[in-house]
């Protein structure tokens, strides 16, 4: 498992369960969302200032593994 990961938790008590980054109530989907127009890194932590690179990454780690998961 991808160390980043552990920055991504779901909880049905914040955020109405939706994937967040760790002590924020970021959505990942918003950060991937942001990315996927071509919003710039640098430019999501300006607009987030509690987040870090790390959490940026962590939330295309999460993208990734949630598409790699096939149903059987």
């Amino acid at each position: 498992m991808n160390p980043l990961l552990k920055r991504i938790i779901t909880n049905p008590e914040i955020c109405f369960g939706k994937p967040c980054i760790r002590g924020t109530r970021i959505w990942v989907s918003l950060i991937l969302d942001l990315l996927s127009v071509g919003t710039e890194i640098d430019d999501i932590i300006s607009e987030y200032p509690e987040l870090t690179k790390d959490d940026i990454y962590a939330s295309i780690a999460y993208g990734a593994e949630m598409n790699n998961i096939i149903p059987i």
